[in-house]
Order: C-alpha cells, then structure tokens, then sequence
C-alpha cells in the first residue's frame, strides 16, 4: 500500500522544512516547493529520503500560475496522488503602510493569497470524490497577524493572513462533503529566516518579551500543529484557525 503524499509550499526552510520532516517520520511522502535555495532543498529531500519516505523537490513562484501548474503535472506525473497540501509559501516585507509600494502590494498578495488559493484550487480538482479523488486535508499557514491587525510592523501581510483565515472557514465549508478538510495554523513569532528576508534581523529579540511565554516558538512546534490538522486525528476538525503564539 502507497503511503499518503502531501504538498508542502516553501519549505526549504523554517515551518516549511520542519512539516516536510515531520511528515516523513509520520509515514508520508513529500513533494515541496522551493524559490531560490536549491542546495537546503536537496538537504531537506535527503533528509526524507533518509527516513524511508520518497521525496519530490520542485523549483516553483507561487506568485506564478503557470509554476502552480507546474508543480502539479509533476506530481501527478510521479504519484498521482494527493492526499494533503500545506499552504506555506508565504512573503513580508517590514515597513510603515504609508511607505508602501504597489508593485511590492502586487507581490505580497500574489504570494500570500492567490498562490495559496490556486494552489487549493489544484489540490481539489484531485482530492474531490466527485472527480474521483479519495478526500484529503488543506492546511493552510496564517498569521497570528491577522487578528492582530500588525500596527506600525507589516500591516499588508496582516491583511493577507485576513484573506487566508476568510478562505479557510469558506472552503471548509465548500468541500465538506467532498470529503476534504481544510483548517489554518496561526503562528505568532516564530524562529525562522522569516523576519531577516522581511528587513529586521532582530525582530524575534524586540518581540518576544511582549509574548505571554517570554520567547519565541520553534518551527517545529508550528509543524506539530500542521501534522495533527492533516491526520486522521483531527477528523472532525474543519474550518478551524488555530492560533500557536505562546500566548499573544
């Protein structure tokens, strides 16, 4: 018997590296995406193929259709199977919103937004029992961000998070009886490269005394999360955006 592949968006690092792992140690094969390091992908696949699990590493922007399309011909092409996609990938950039530039908004949306609900879109079409799929899980990474608005840090991407969390509780209800579940993880501040690419190297150190449990969560604590939302063991969980922000 096969074992269940899932997609994983972005995971050459931080949550998305993290929930690739995981996964294999839980008996799944992963496919991933990665932007640009190629060298931590491989590391990342290796790492799965070393825990007995197949793994398939696909260059991809997300911002772009033509490369969401992309990645799903491959794997229709080496498993053809689906059983559940993480919605990681994900963009920020550290400014005042009145310092905000269109092209950059253009971006950050296109990333953040469509490429997750295109990407959805695409898991669907195989995960659907009405198209002959067997059901599956959509997990979907938000941001603690979106219920906090994110003044004076990175208002754009806070909104961003809004339209995942909206997504998430409208599609769960959409595919419900086509036997998919879909749920979202909000993670507050988290130990990843993140915050560095996003213009404040040292964001974590400036915000984590404000957090209710004085530091930081680890990627893996955010993969954890994900894992339990994709298993049977959450079963009966659907629309559900669960915060993982040590307390904020």
């Amino acid at each position: 018997m096969s074992k269940p592949l899932v997609l994983i968006t972005g995971a050459s690092n931080g949550i998305g590296a993290s929930t690739a792992i995981l996964a294999a140690q839980n008996g799944y094969d992963v496919a991933f995406t990665y932007l640009q390091d190629k060298k931590s992908a491989e590391k990342i696949a290796e790492q799965i193929k070393t825990l007995g699990a197949d793994a398939l590493i696909i260059q991809a922007d997300v911002a772009i259709e033509a490369d969401i399309l992309k990645i799903f011909d491959a794997i229709d092409k080496k498993f053809n199977r689906l059983d559940a996609l993480v919605n990681n990938a994900g963009i920020l950039r550290q400014k005042l919103f009145s310092e905000t530039d269109y092209n950059e908004l253009q971006k950050l949306f296109a990333v953040n937004v469509i490429g997750s609900f295109i990407c959805a879109r695409e898991a669907i079409k195989r995960m659907a029992k009405s198209k002959g799929g067997s059901g599956g899980s959509i997990v979907n990474v938000s941001s603690i961000a979106s219920r906090l608005g994110s003044p004076f840090e990175y208002i754009d991407y806070a909104a961003t998070k809004g339209a995942i969390d909206s997504f998430t509780i409208g599609l769960a209800k959409e595919v419900a009886d086509e036997g998919i579940r879909v749920n979202a993880v909000r993670p507050g501040i988290i130990n990843t490269e993140l915050h560095a690419k996003g213009g404040e190297p040292g964001r974590i150190e400036r915000i984590a005394p404000s957090v209710p449990m004085k530091r930081a969560g680890e990627p893996i604590e955010v993969a954890q999360a994900i894992l339990w939302l994709m298993s049977d063991q959450s079963s009966f969980t659907t629309g559900h955006l669960l915060d993982i922000g040590g307390g904020r």
